[in-house]
């Protein structure tokens, strides 16, 4: 595989710095996890996305000692479930993937899901904050937390998310929730990014793609990126990892990026974080 030069970083409220644009690894198995942790860190990747629910924390693992990069030089995010939801559970929880993935800590760590319905994400948070101070992990963060999720968290411990990752697309914009991100310095992490394939359709971004010679995943995950967002989008081919990597070079111009944002079809189009949850 042909090596690509890293993405740039976003700088994380706490000094931290986080490449733009990584390796998720949803639905990987730990085979095919540990093969496409190692192609794309070969290939110019620094950042990779697992979680405790997708099964495939051995597998990153040994995908990330099999590369030849040197550990210092990446950053490895995961997450946990609701189980964990505690200050006692988060540290649980960051002690058992840091063992499944064979490390000593963890860049990022992310409360998967809110679960409002058990009402102990806040306690969640605090043990992130808590493990944070103590140095198993480098910055803490939230997964699919809405504005008034993310809004308990500030006004109950004074401290937001360096991140929040949430479901973003051109058809799901989520102006809301970025807005609230912007308002508290908490960077916007965007998954599933070139979901549903549908998008990779669309007139709009096709027109976008042709004239620019690239391919219609590039113009969204240049979308995405150009905003000062973080993507992970997932991919197992060497030649996929390597044109999702390839963006950074194309600039789409303003009347581009509001085209490809005029797309949102609103909230309808994302899982309800106060009714799903794991």
């Amino acid at each position: 595989m042909t090596t690509s030069a890293p993405a740039p970083t976003v700088t994380l409220a706490n000094g931290t710095a986080m490449p733009a644009l990584g390796l998720g690894t949803w639905p990987m198995d730990d085979d095919e996890a540990a093969r496409a942790v190692a192609t794309a860190i070969d290939g110019g990747y620094r950042l990779v996305d697992t979680a405790e629910n997708y099964g495939n924390e051995r597998g990153v693992g040994r995908g990330l000692r099999d590369a030849s990069v040197d550990r210092s030089e990446l950053f490895v995010t995961t997450k946990f479930n609701r189980r964990w939801h505690g200050v006692d559970g988060a540290r649980q929880a960051c002690e058992a993937s840091l063992d499944r993935l064979g490390l000593d800590y963890l860049d990022l760590l992310l409360i998967h899901w809110p679960n409002p319905d058990q009402d102990r994400y806040v306690e969640a948070w605090q043990g992130l904050l808590a493990l944070r101070d103590e140095g198993l992990i480098r910055a803490a963060g939230t997964s699919n937390f809405k504005p008034h999720h993310l809004r308990r968290l500030v006004d109950e411990t004074g401290v937001a998310p360096e991140v929040n990752q949430i479901n973003l697309n051109p058809y799901a914009a989520r102006a809301d929730t970025v807005a609230f991100h912007a308002e508290h310095a908490i960077v916007t992490e965007a998954w599933s990014p070139i979901k549903p394939r549908e998008l990779l359709d669309d007139p709009v971004i096709t027109e976008i793609a042709r004239r620019h010679d690239r391919s219609p995943a590039q113009v969204v995950l240049r979308w995405i990126t150009q905003q000062g967002y973080v993507t992970c989008p997932k991919s197992a081919s060497p030649e996929r990892q390597r044109e999702n990597l390839d963006v950074f070079d194309l600039e789409l111009d303003p009347q581009e990026l509001a085209a490809v944002s005029g797309l949102d079809r609103g909230e309808s189009q994302v899982t309800d974080s106060d009714e799903f949850g794991h």
